[in-house]
């Protein structure tokens, strides 16, 4: 039996989505925020001690807050999923032919003859009846529960790796060309990751890549500009 190439079938695509979700996210964030930060303080002074103690302030700053963010969301959903793991496999041992029945109702409700229903039901509790009921109620799996560590470290990661980039491009470029230097590596780099989610999501590249890059190029362009009206009014 053959599928199709290009469709998922490995039963794992919600925590391949959300795993890219939380990538992406902290990977723009880092690139982003990072940027704006150093290109603002860029904007009000050309001394390098601010910009290194900014980029590292909001670098460090930014991947705690995307972890805590991260673990405090994550948190709450895999509660919620252990929940109503749990009350499934209560209502299982407390009042197993009711929960069949149902089970049967589902497929009914799906197109699938009453017979047959019955007898797919029958055959899945036989296998695997928490498995089953959790599938096919719920649309989890007792082991799909997300992990708020591991969103956390993730999330954090990808905010660090985006952030650097930012941070070195303004640290390494020579000064007349810092600041031009960070907005072509930061508008690159939202190119890749807009790219490269849209990809391993399965959607086309263009709209979701221009998003990003807009918006980051927009988030550059106004702290830059607010820098640079702080630092010629002398306020800073």
């Amino acid at each position: 039996m053959s599928f199709h190439t290009n469709e998922p079938h490995s039963g794992d695509i919600a925590g391949r989505l959300n795993w890219l979700r939380a990538g992406v996210l902290g990977a723009n964030d880092g690139i982003v925020s990072v940027a704006a930060i150093v290109v603002g303080v860029a904007g009000a002074t050309s001394a390098i001690a601010p910009l290194i103690t900014a980029g590292v302030a909001g670098l460090v700053g930014g991947a705690i807050s995307m972890a805590l963010g991260e673990y405090v969301s994550v948190s709450s959903q895999s509660d919620s999923q252990r929940a109503l793991i749990e009350k499934e496999r209560r209502e299982l041992a407390e009042m197993p032919e009711e929960e069949l029945a149902e089970l049967a109702a589902i497929y009914r409700a799906k197109g699938i003859s009453a017979e047959t229903a019955q007898r797919v039901a029958e055959e899945l509790t036989e296998h695997d009846v928490l498995a089953a009921h959790l599938e096919a109620e719920l649309g989890i799996t007792e082991h799909a529960v997300v992990s708020p560590w591991q969103a956390a470290g993730a999330s954090a990661l990808a905010f660090t790796i985006g952030g650097v980039l930012p941070l070195a491009a303004i640290l390494l470029a020579p000064e007349p060309i810092r600041v031009l230097a960070t907005f072509i590596a930061v508008l690159t780099a939202l190119v890749i990751t807009g790219a490269l989610s849209a990809r391993v999501g399965g959607n086309s590249w263009v709209r979701p890549t221009l998003r990003i890059v807009i918006g980051g190029a927009l988030a550059l362009a106004t702290t830059f500009l607010i820098g640079t009206l702080l630092g010629t009014s002398g306020v800073v």
